[in-house]
């Protein structure tokens, strides 16, 4: 069996003198020639993959038969089927590859069996595991970019399965996968053909629906400074393919759309696993530390390996903005880092080395000048440089080719000497095995290149022979000569593959040559563990922060382009998971920019040039969708819009304008609890959008609204007779209406109180923005249509926020008081602004004392009313005004806040039907707070029968007499309300309040000389204020009820008031009798006789003898008693009427008494 288990002895009997046999030998098993045993010798101890632990290896196991050597012979002869292509040539600008695809077909289909079988076991077995990573790796990655679409496919299949089971184990090997194959594949470059693209397209959809895929590449590839950023190329990668550029939508586009789609809900998903972190701490590095040297404690452990690969990436990210500066300044650029603490204040040489060779980007010919320099410093960066590189067991020329990737090699012979000389110290120490000195290495290596020219040179017409090249390295080994099949397998090696003396600049995706496979195999066994990521989202938002623009912007293209709803629903999905993952981390930018796109996408935004806009937004199912998911995102996640609420609003105003909108998308929840709990107060102010809908719809304008549309189709008028709805139409009008439905767009502001702060004022921001400047002058009634609808929505979040009010007020009371100051006539956006004010310091004044005197202090904006807006509102004013005293009245405490509220009553001086006497009764009637306000109140009452009597001389001087006597009647209506509000004070159960009340209303009786009461108004001043007063408060009296006390007081008072009324109008009801006698009245008696049916002299005599029995008799000593009630006239009976015959008596006494 040993014998049979030699089988690596004899490989170079293929004969072939390629690259692969003659310079990888260091990294394949198939060039050991020891026995079998001093093979299990040396590998009974093996490093493993990552080259951080050694596994041991069970001797046993390679004993026994039909075991492990039987599976490492198989396997190695599997592999080596895959080597009959190695002679075949291959342009490296090219992916082209001729072969019989049969043989390996069926190697790789076992193969791939193998691996589904043996799974995760291969990392116990290190020669299997060897054999994986080096000969099978190395021939998937030639026969990745074969023409045949059956193996690419193939060898992708083996890839993702060993990406499943050993990805632990081939990390590098994964990255130059992606790199050299599938990325050089799938962006059609280096003439790949449509097949090897979509083979590479379909095989990258499939790793990306592997759930930690994109984020293991990240962690591991992106944050490493040796390494590619895997992730971000394939992200991209995605992005672009995903773009149909002047180009239908083709397979391809989907395919990558599905594939970036993947990688977005693959994170949407982690989101509800924990460890999702919005606030990040920022990686700052205070010191510098060697940036290569950075390593983790723990790579199995999250709290260990997500800060280290974040510094990591942060690292990265710095060194390339290096890069960057350095290619414009090599001066500046290391200022730059020095300045971020990536390379020390004084410079060292080895911190400048590893700069030049971990950093991607750099300019290879500045690299080279400064490695070239002759100055002291550049020159142990020069030495520092060559000891970054492994040259272990490496032949001369591929050590030289690895050397010379790194920059480009100047062209002075000085720079070039100084160069090598550094390259071949470093070789000499780490390779001394046929080469006597370092001496030996230099001047090797000046041959190679002198070689190298002279064969790839197209000027050179006279090339050098394998002769002539032995014969010149001659006795160059201290004085002796080199291996005859040393030298000639340099030879042939330079002349096959020319060593690139001006490598490629740039990003790009490189060919996998021999020399990089064997640099591979040496970085891997240095190379940090594999980390495997879990299923939590710890690295996604930075994932998504560097792949969300492109995101967006590919599933927007695709979602524009496509025709099929299947494809509209994969890519609502995505805009979902990307509203869901932007929202979940914070990222406001992101989901703005999300937001803006989609809207695009509503044609709610688009100029309307469709002549039915509404049936065609019905018939339009990617419209529609784009619609719902706008408002879907806008009432899941709106905590996090800021700028897009901009975009959301034209949408909502467009919809409004259209007549699509629910009825009461201003509504919030206090008004209706409000309205029902007190419906009899006052006119109702409408905060809602009911009437303006109902008014929009029932306008006649031809784009009035849905409903509007549809009678208009449906109505028989016989002038312009209109065809029946088809069923089209009448589908279409299902769908509009069912899509406006699903959207919930009145949710967005009835649950604005749990909008976070920041996107709550950003939205009273956009509203306030949408509503535009209000101009003087007429506006179209669009414009005010706009605005108005615009203002109720900002007083429903408003009000909606009382809690938060700090936080709006500021622009609403700016946006108000714009409004104010800039209407010149009445309107319906003056008229919602004005109460809106009122009703929102009426909602808030119990909830926000702090805010009392600054909410009060805004009501000052209605006194800089217009004179014409002011008189057509006042009446409804005041009214406001009452309701607000009347509910607020104990959060009013400052003199300033009282002085605002009896200016705003004042109001009502310039509208007679205002009702000011209601407003201050209420004040006075209010339990709430100290009797002394009701005082103010009464006396304020009071005290307007001065304002009544001035009002009568200005009218009089002022007027004619037909517009004066229209006034005295309107000033008499004025003061009737006054007194009867001051009836009702008067049996408030507060003692003196009640008493003070009584007062009132005597100053108001007996004060009136200066103001023109007809005697129809006393009559009804007796009627419904003085008497039922009287009879009101004896039913008080006589019912002995506990909360009114000194009841006794009160009449005495009520006796006076009566008596001093009776002794000053004397005069005047002695006339009213005397005319009522004559007939003159008889209308008036007539009138008070159907009321009650007895004469006031009667009623009086009656209510009087209820209180004081002794006053008539005292009063009319000679009266007969009898008299006193039967002469006195009964009622009116059909023209005749009754009255008292002691008229001159009756004026004795008055003058008496008085």
């Amino acid at each position: 069996m040993e014998n049979d288990y030699a089988f690596g002895a004899k490989q170079d009997e293929n004969g072939n003198s390629s690259e692969y046999d003659g310079q990888a030998s260091s990294g394949s098993f198939a060039s050991n020639s020891a026995g079998p045993v001093g093979t299990v010798r040396e590998e009974s101890m093996v490093v493993a993959g990552n080259g951080n632990e050694t596994v041991p290896y069970d001797l046993q196991l390679m004993t026994e038969p039909y075991g492990v050597p039987c599976m490492v012979e198989i396997f190695h002869f599997l592999c080596s089927l895959l080597n009959a292509v190695e002679h075949v040539g291959m342009d490296p600008r090219s992916n082209t590859l001729a072969f019989d695809e049969d043989v390996p077909l069926f190697a790789l289909g076992l193969i791939n069996s193998a691996i589904e079988l043996g799974g995760p076991s291969f990392r116990h077995h290190p020669r299997l595991l060897s054999l994986i990573q080096d000969e099978l790796f190395r021939n998937l990655m030639q026969f990745g970019l074969s023409m045949s679409p059956l193996i690419l496919s193939m060898v992708c299949c083996i890839v993702l399965n060993l990406y499943h089971h050993l990805r632990t184990e081939l990390k590098l090997q994964l990255e130059a996968f992606f790199s050299c194959v599938i990325l050089r594949l799938a962006q059609g470059k280096y003439g790949a053909s449509y097949q090897q693209q979509e083979v590479a397209m379909e095989a990258l959809v499939d790793f990306c629906r592997q759930k930690t895929f994109m984020v293991e590449m990240y962690a591991n590839l992106d944050c490493d400074i040796t390494c590619r950023s895997v992730f971000e190329d394939l992200a991209n990668l995605l992005s672009k393919s995903a773009f149909p550029v002047n180009c239908p939508l083709s397979a391809m586009h989907i395919l990558a759309l599905d594939g970036l789609i993947a990688v977005i809900e693959g994170m949407a998903e982690r989101i509800g696993n924990g460890s999702v972190s919005s606030e990040k701490a920022p990686v700052i590095l205070e010191e510098y530390l060697p940036f290569w040297m950075v390593k983790c404690d723990n790579y199995a452990d999250p709290v260990h390996w997500v800060p280290f690969v974040r510094r990591r990436k942060y690292i990265k990210r710095r060194l390339m903005i290096g890069a960057d500066h350095f290619n414009r300044d090599p001066k500046k650029g290391l200022e730059f880092l020095q300045g971020t603490h990536l390379l020390p204040d004084k410079l060292d040489p080895q911190s400048v080395a590893c700069f030049f060779r971990y950093t991607s980007g750099l300019d290879k010919n500045l690299v080279g000048d400064f490695l070239g320099n002759h100055d002291e410093f550049c020159v142990q960066v020069l030495h520092e440089f060559a000891g970054t590189f492994d040259f272990q067991d490496m032949n001369l020329d591929t050590a030289l080719r690895l050397f010379l990737e790194t920059f480009r090699l100047p062209g002075e012979s000085q720079k070039i000497q100084r160069v090598l000389e550094a390259f071949s110290e470093r070789y000499y120490e780490q390779s001394p095995q046929i080469l006597a000195n370092k001496d030996a290495a230099l001047l090797l290596s000046y041959s190679l290149i002198m070689l190298n020219t002279d064969q790839h040179n197209v000027q050179v017409k006279k090339k050098m022979t394998e002769e002539d090249f032995i014969k010149n390295n001659r006795h160059i080994n201290g004085g002796s000569d080199l291996p005859r099949e040393f030298l000639s397998e340099l030879y042939h090696s330079i002349c096959k593959n020319e060593i690139r003396t001006t490598p490629e600049q740039g990003f790009g995706y490189p060919e996998m040559t021999p020399s990089r496979w064997i640099d591979l195999m040496h970085k891997s066994k240095k190379t940090a563990p594999f980390i495997i990521a879990d299923s939590r989202a710890y690295l996604d938002h930075d994932m998504f922060a560097i792949m969300s623009g492109p995101t967006i912007a590919a599933i927007s293209v695709v979602f524009d382009h496509a025709e099929h709803e299947d494809v509209y629903q994969t890519c609502i999905d995505g805009f979902l998971a990307v509203a869901k993952i932007s929202a979940c981390h914070h990222l406001e930018d992101v989901l703005d920019d999300l937001v803006v796109s989609l809207c695009k996408f509503t044609s709610l935004l688009n100029p309307s040039s469709v002549e039915e806009p509404v049936l065609a937004f019905g018939d339009d199912a990617k419209a529609r969708m784009a619609t719902i998911t706008v408002f879907t995102i806008t009432n899941r996640y709106g905590d996090y819009i800021r700028t897009g609420w901009r975009n959301i609003l034209d949408c909502i105003l467009r919809l409004h304008k259209l007549g699509l909108l629910p009825a009461r998308v201003a509504s919030d929840a206090a008004d209706e609890s409000e309205l029902s709990a007190d419906p009899g107060h006052g006119k109702p102010i409408t905060n809602s959008l009911s009437s303006a809908h109902l008014q929009s719809i029932g306008t006649p304008r031809r784009s009035s609204g849905l409903m509007g549309r549809f009678s208009q189709l449906l109505s028989l008028d016989t002038e312009e007779p209109r065809s029946q709805p088809t069923e089209q139409q009448l589908a279409a009008h299902q769908r509009t209406l069912q899509t406006i439905q699903k959207c919930h767009i009145d949710s967005i502001f009835t649950e604005s109180k749990f909008l976070q702060a920041e996107s709550l004022l950003q939205l009273a921001r956009a509203l306030i923005w949408a509503a535009g400047r209000p101009q003087k002058g007429s506006s179209s009634p669009e414009d005010e249509d706009t605005a108005v609808f615009c203002l109720e929505l900002l007083i429903a979040i408003t009000l909606n926020n009382r809690d938060r009010i700090v936080l709006l007020w500021q622009g609403v009371y700016e946006h108000i008081a714009n409004i104010v100051q800039s209407t010149v006539m009445p309107c319906a956006l003056v008229e919602k602004a004005v109460f809106g004010l009122l009703r929102i310091c009426q909602r808030l004044l119990p909830y926000k004392e702090n805010l009392a005197d600054e909410l009060l202090r805004s009501l000052q904006l209605v006194l800089k009313l217009d004179a014409r807006v002011a008189d057509a509102y006042c009446e409804q004013i005041t009214q406001e005004v009452s309701r607000l005293v009347k509910a607020n009245a104990t959060h009013i405490r400052s003199q300033m806040g009282w002085r605002t509220i009896t200016s705003l009553l004042s109001i009502t001086a310039r509208h007679p039907e205002a009702s000011l006497a209601d407003a201050a009764r209420q004040f006075a009637e209010s339990r709430v707070g100290q009797a002394e306000r009701s005082v103010r109140a009464l006396d304020l009452m009071a005290g307007s029968v001065d304002c009544l009597a001035r009002w009568t001389h200005e009218a009089k001087d002022a007027m004619g007499e037909d517009d004066a006597g229209k006034m005295f009647q309107d000033i008499g209506d004025l003061w009737l309300r006054l007194v009867q509000g001051l009836r009702k004070v008067c049996l408030d159960q507060r003692e003196d309040v009640r008493n003070h009340a009584l007062l009132s209303l005597q100053k108001c009786l007996t004060g009136v000389d200066d103001i023109h009461i007809s005697h129809g108004l006393w009559l009804q001043c007796f009627d419904l204020v003085i008497f039922t007063m009287l009879d009101d408060l004896l039913e008080i009296a006589q019912g002995h009820q506990k909360d009114y006390r000194n009841m006794e007081g009160t009449l005495i008072l009520a006796t006076k008031l009566l008596s001093k009324v009776f002794l000053q109008l004397l005069h005047e009801l002695s006339q009213l009798l005397h005319s009522a006698n004559c007939g003159s009245a008889r209308g008036v008696l007539m009138q008070r006789s159907a009321l009650g049916g007895d004469s006031l002299w009667e009623l009086t005599w009656l209510h009087v003898n209820n209180i004081a029995p002794s006053l008539q008799s005292e009063v009319f000593p000679d009266q007969d008693p009898e008299l006193k009630h039967g002469e006195t006239g009964n009622a009116v009976s059909g023209e005749t009427v009754s009255v008292p015959s002691n008229e001159t008596t009756t004026s004795e006494g008055a003058g008496a008494g008085s």
